[in-house]
């Protein structure tokens, strides 16, 4: 998360920080509404960004949620898998 707002800052002054304020938002939703997320197998789902091609990965935990990843959707699928 932090390499690609730096990427994206290095691009455009300020577009690092919009990444990170979408990040969030996704966080948030994902907390609020933790089944709304697209379900991607073994408890695991996603809330996507709205304006970066980005996808927040979570599963539902016991009072919350815990993000695995904040994962590109043109990277390899399944690659935040080895982080459970």
């Amino acid at each position: 998360m932090r390499a690609a707002a730096r990427y994206y800052e290095e691009r455009r002054i300020g577009l690092g920080n919009l990444f990170l304020n979408e990040v969030e938002h996704a966080v948030a939703f994902a907390a609020e509404h933790p089944s709304a997320g697209t379900a991607l197998g073994d408890g695991f789902r996603w809330a996507l960004t709205r304006r970066f091609r980005h996808a927040v990965i979570y599963r539902e935990r016991a009072g919350g949620i815990e993000v695995i990843a904040v994962a590109h959707l043109r990277r390899r699928p399944g690659y935040w898998r080895d982080r459970t």
